[in-house]
């Protein structure tokens, strides 16, 4: 549970990317490659400044991530990035007035009720392998 403030902060960063990916596609308006270099186009869509600086938000959440997976178990800490759904949909609701009805947040409710069951299930696994020292395994196991 130690590592709870990078898995959110990694949550927290997913978000904003999408968010920001979010505002420079609107910002760029409708995409067509009709008449367009693909190349081109595609190279314009990545440095415009919104969503570039969504690109280089995910990159340093995805930096928190690799850092959150050397530290705890994968099916410990990958579900609390469901928590960025949740996270995108209230921002989208305020910042973009993005429909937040009776449905999505009852998917909403869900989300959050698995999260703190995964939560729950961390709890007390890095005292258990803490508690587990050489000196008290008994002389007779063998060490494979």
């Amino acid at each position: 549970m130690k590592y709870i403030v990078f898995i959110l902060f990694t949550v927290m960063t997913n978000a904003a990317a999408q968010l920001m990916l979010k505002q420079g596609m609107m910002s760029l308006g409708p995409i067509s490659f009709e008449g367009a270099n693909p190349l081109v186009k595609l190279l314009q869509i990545v440095f415009s400044p919104w969503v570039f600086l969504g690109l280089c938000t995910f990159v340093i959440s995805m930096a928190s991530h690799l850092y959150v997976l050397s530290k705890v178990e994968l099916s410990f800490a990958y579900p609390f990035l469901s928590l960025a759904y949740v996270a995108v949909a209230v921002f989208a609701y305020f910042v973009f007035r993005e429909d937040l009805n009776g449905w999505r947040i009852a998917g909403i409710a869900c989300i959050c009720v698995g999260t703190m069951l995964i939560a729950q299930s961390g709890r007390g696994h890095e005292d258990q392998t803490a508690s587990i020292s050489p000196d008290k395994i008994p002389a007779n196991e063998t060490v494979r």
